[in-house]
């Protein structure tokens, strides 16, 4: 345990060292998120942040390839390498998108190809839970594996929309499934796992990153951030599925570990939820399912009443209650863990509706206007026109 506490450290503070260098080059560059009428964020800010978080992680894997206790994780098979040529990849492909604003299509394109790369290079789902645990076939695996990191890495890029949230939300389930993964690697001779050791890297990097990213936030993580964080959490759930064998291992113990198309949703229920209602939502519209508009959850938490930090953080609590519920499971009774979850359920509906049972006190609810034509920017991604090139004047101050 001291060992993966370590390598957190070590990816927490070198993101927290490389985000006010990736910050300037964002102005270089003109990675910097105008003010709109639409937008949450008054002042405009730089974005590309994933590239801190990259540095971040890169450095924690490198100094873990070279702990002893870790670098038969590193040798056993090419997984950790594959995971970190697709995290450069996917990085790059979400900053030419914070620079050039790149098409929908296009960077849909660019996930698959990436998503079928990881897969075609060994980071597959080996199981299908139909029925019983069915082997799937290398093609289905293929395919399969590749949808889940493109919709995790839109579920999360989806929800990025206030200072925080989306690292927050992230960081809160990769610690669940590391505390999930470490139980399962307490199982076999050696305690060293490279699900682990994924899930704790990113971590890290979100804890180094929130600390320039909580609002006001001094730069957005962008969609090289958001797709990134993303594609690792999935690549998490997936290596932790490929530790084990479906003949040795009780599934009635182990049941999650082989159902890799619910863990993402498991701690990754909100993001996903919301990318649920707005596909819904436009398409009943007859809209694009990339078109823009303000009603995700966090723009639904500003309009009750909530403010910024106030919205995040019972976000944040709603992602912990979901996360953390299955967790409990391995050491109480599903009766207890229901009491508990139903009961921090109630408080957090209390704390989400607070705003508005106040005004309701009070006699002074209101109908809120909202504009459907464009969503607040604050999680660093803008739709609807071009962003101007070039140095932005007024940028937020270190």
């Amino acid at each position: 345990m001291r060992v993966y506490l370590f390598i957190a450290l070590v990816a927490a503070c070198a993101t927290y060292l490389f985000t006010p260098i990736v910050r300037h080059l964002a102005i270089r560059l003109g990675a910097v998120g105008e003010v709109r009428k639409r937008d949450v964020h008054t002042i405009p800010t730089p974005r590309m942040g994933g590239l801190a978080m990259l540095c971040g992680f890169l450095t924690a894997m490198l100094f873990a390839s070279r702990l002893y206790f870790l670098q038969g994780v590193f040798r056993q098979n090419h997984q950790a390498w594959i995971v970190m040529a697709g995290a450069i990849l996917i990085c790059l492909l979400g900053i030419a998108d914070d620079v050039w604003d790149l098409d929908w299509m296009l960077k849909l394109a660019g996930q698959l190809l990436i998503a079928v790369f990881v897969a075609w290079g060994g980071l597959q789902i080996i199981a299908l839970p139909i029925g019983s645990l069915v082997t799937a076939s290398p093609t289905i695996s293929i395919a399969i594996t590749a949808l889940l990191i493109v919709v995790s890495i839109n579920a999360v890029n989806f929800v990025d929309g206030l200072d925080g949230l989306a690292a927050g939300i992230v960081a809160i389930g990769g610690i669940a499934f590391g505390i999930y993964s470490y139980i399962l690697a307490r199982t076999s001779p050696s305690y060293a796992s490279m699900a682990t050791l994924l899930d704790i890297a990113m971590v890290g990097i979100c804890v180094g990153f929130l600390l320039h990213n909580w609002h006001p936030a001094k730069l957005f993580m962008g969609d090289s951030g958001s797709m990134l964080l993303g594609y690792l959490i999935t690549c998490a759930s997936i290596v932790m599925t490929g530790r084990l064998d479906p003949a040795t291992v009780s599934t009635s113990i182990y049941l999650p570990a082989f159902m890799p198309i619910l863990l993402p949703i498991l701690v990754l229920f909100l993001p996903v939820l919301d990318m649920m209602m707005a596909i819904v939502r436009r398409l009943r519209k007859g809209q694009s399912p990339m078109h823009p508009d303000r009603m995700h959850l966090h723009h639904r938490m500003l309009r009750i009443g909530h403010s910024v930090r106030g919205a995040v953080l019972i976000l944040w609590g709603w992602a912990a209650l979901i996360a953390f519920g299955s967790i409990m499971l391995l050491f109480f009774t599903p009766w207890h863990v229901f009491i508990v979850f139903a009961v921090a359920a109630v408080v957090l509906t209390i704390a989400t509706m607070s705003p508005y049972l106040n005004r309701l006190m009070h006699g002074t609810v209101e109908e809120i206007p909202h504009d459907d034509q464009g969503e607040p920017d604050a999680g660093g991604r803008r739709r609807n026109g071009r962003r101007r090139n070039g140095r932005a004047k007024h940028i937020r101050n270190a």
